[in-house]
């Protein structure tokens, strides 16, 4: 949702965090990099904070999140080497998410399909 939100194409090109992780984008510390190498950072912290937006305005009691993307990852992401190597960490919407809401109300995409 972050994405087309944000005012993605879709399909778009691979984006990865480099330099940390989506806490770290919104500290200013990471960017969010396109695999030919274009900055999308902008766009991705405006998609965080429409998505926070629209959830808030929904009172949504739950957002279902992809694991691994550089927006939704909850726990995990890819490395920013686009090799498909994963590390712990989170994505941009997941992590203003977090620190906006309690993290008991995300619902991770993963645990939703779990028996």
């Amino acid at each position: 949702m972050s994405g087309t939100i944000g005012r993605f194409l879709t399909p778009r090109e691979p984006a990865e965090i480099i330099g940390g992780d989506g806490k770290n984008v919104l500290k200013g510390t990471a960017r969010v990099v396109t695999k030919s190498g274009r900055d999308v950072t902008d766009q991705y912290i405006k998609g965080a904070r429409l998505t926070l937006e629209k959830v808030k305005a929904l009172h949504a009691s739950a957002v279902v999140l992809k694991e691994y993307s550089p927006s939704c990852g909850s726990r995990q992401i890819y490395d920013g080497e686009f090799k498909g190597k994963k590390i712990e960490g989170t994505g941009v919407t997941a992590a203003m998410l977090e620190k906006k809401r309690d993290k008991s109300r995300i619902r991770r995409k993963a645990e939703r399909n779990s028996p």
